[in-house]
């Protein structure tokens, strides 16, 4: 991709960020442009970074299964980069969306795949972390597993801490209390 093609590809994205909650119909546009660009140049990363975009904004507009479908596409793009924690964020939202879809059985291999690599990975952020246990947590104590549930709140409440994120903080003390 020359650096002409790749300007131009950004320019979409971020055009399409910007738009993202004011104008989403707009957004999706430019990110399905940007999409359909990145096919043409055959350019991998720069497609990955498109289709989780446009994936992200039809997740928005509550279009579950095309969301799906982009986001299980930029797994497999991202299974063939050498960026693992790419890959890892890319299948939590796998993940996220088989959740919020009822597909517990499908959401848990994404999240016990994503924390695997996190927890191995040297450069995982400790927000990276916590926003992929905070879904597991849900997701078991859904199931009923209270203890592994608790354990996995308690450690994302000390990520989110560590982070900064009062947010965080404050729903992961929550969830605890509640399963205590």
């Amino acid at each position: 991709m020359t650096e002409h093609d790749s300007n131009a590809v950004l320019k979409l994205m971020d055009e399409g960020n910007r738009l993202r909650f004011e104008r989403p119909l707009q957004a999706r546009e430019l990110y399905a442009r940007a999409v359909n660009r990145c096919r043409e140049l055959e350019h991998q990363s720069a497609l990955i970074k498109s289709l989780k975009g446009l994936g992200q904004i039809e997740r928005d507009l509550g279009n579950t299964d095309v969301a799906l479908s982009l986001y299980e596409e930029a797994v497999e793009l991202c299974r063939q980069q050498a960026d693992l924690l790419l890959l890892a964020h890319t299948v939590r939202h796998v993940g996220d969306i088989n959740q919020d879809l009822g597909r517990a059985e499908l959401a848990e291999p994404c999240y016990r795949e994503a924390l695997s690599i996190y927890r191995n990975h040297e450069q995982t952020s400790p927000l990276d972390l916590a926003n992929t246990i905070r879904p597991f947590a849900i997701l078991k104590e859904k199931a009923g597993e209270t203890e592994e549930a608790s354990s996995l709140w308690a450690e994302a409440r000390d990520l989110y801490a560590a982070s900064n994120i009062a947010q965080g903080v404050a729903e992961c003390s929550r969830r605890l209390s509640r399963l205590e």
